[in-house]
């Protein structure tokens, strides 16, 4: 069995909160739960899958 970490940072890199997923899970599915309820300014991202609803 594996896991996914999907963890969103401060700008110095600080986790402010973290998702815990199974490893057969896409990657996208656990985003929203991060980002819903934030303010951000700015967000990097890997662009290892193309997901046009982020932006």
């Amino acid at each position: 069995m594996t896991t996914k970490i999907l963890a969103l940072t401060d700008a110095l890199g600080s986790v402010v909160r973290f998702e815990l997923m199974p490893g057969n899970r896409f990657d996208t599915v656990g985003v929203a739960p991060l980002t819903d309820g934030g303010q951000f300014d700015a967000m990097i991202a890997d662009k290892a899958f193309d997901s046009y609803w982020l932006t």
